[in-house]
């Protein structure tokens, strides 16, 4: 049994749905679609967004209008579905997503981005402080999990192209990197698309920058993850991202599991 997963930042939903996005997502036939940044509340979304081509979906919504936002969508109906993960300032801002389907659950999350100002940096550093222990709390329960999303982090100088003149900038700070580290060699979760390409660089990039000619000459970030229990990520057969068509200025990261 094979088990597709999409994650895929939509920098909004309805944005994403103009350029196509569900259209796609119908070709592509997964089992599971992590979205973040949905720019949206409850009343903005029509049907075509709820249940799309028939897909079960769920999401956390932030409570300011046109702001973050997660959710998952699955072919199945999911056993139980957790919005939030209890974080009373976070919870707030749409970010997390959990859909259980028998030992197996498949999470959503948008990461705060802290490059807009010290004030968000902060948060951000914040909700790394909530996030690390509710992590350690998942691996340990021991269900399978699949964790897609925007964690706004790269991790290694390999996952941007100009590592070098980014080190004191949101995304890329000692602090943020030491924090991605461990969840892998600490806590251990593990980054599956980099247990399948090790060394892989400018072709793993997910994210560019709408500033300047990033996406013509491919001065991308790879932030967006699928972060897996140890059992799932020797299970991932294939890693795919899309870039034909563009949705977001993120690009959609497929992984294939077995």
């Amino acid at each position: 049994m094979t088990i597709k997963v999409i994650s895929a930042n939509l920098n909004g939903i309805r944005s994403a749905a103009k350029k196509g996005f569900f259209d796609w997502m119908k070709q592509e036939l997964p089992d599971f679609v992590c979205v973040q940044e949905l720019k949206a509340q409850e009343a903005d979304m029509t049907d075509d967004f709820l249940r799309p081509h028939g897909y079960h979906g769920h999401f956390h919504y932030a409570e300011k209008k046109g702001y973050s936002g997660a959710g998952v969508y699955s072919k199945k109906k999911p056993d139980a579905v957790f919005i939030g993960f209890g974080s009373e300032e976070f919870d707030a801002e749409g970010r997390y997503v959990r859909c259980d389907f028998g030992d197996l659950s498949i999470i959503s999350v948008y990461c705060p981005s802290g490059s807009s100002s010290e004030e968000r940096q902060q948060a951000k550093f914040r909700f790394m402080d909530e996030f690390r222990p509710h992590l350690a709390e998942l691996i340990a329960s021991g269900r399978e999990f699949v964790i897609c999303g925007d964690w706004n982090i790269a991790h290694q100088e390999i996952d941007l192209k100009n590592w070098k003149s980014n080190q004191k900038n949101s995304g890329f700070l000692p602090e943020e990197r030491a924090w991605m580290g461990a969840l892998f060699s600490e806590l251990g979760w593990v980054d599956a698309y980099r247990h399948l390409h090790p060394d892989t660089t400018g072709e793993a990039y997910t994210w560019w920058s709408n500033r300047g000619q990033a996406w013509a000459n491919n001065v991308g970030w790879r932030i967006d993850y699928h972060v897996t229990t140890p059992n799932m990520a020797a299970k991932a057969k294939s890693a795919a991202i899309y870039k034909e068509q563009r949705f977001s200025d993120h690009a959609p990261l497929t992984l294939v599991y077995k």
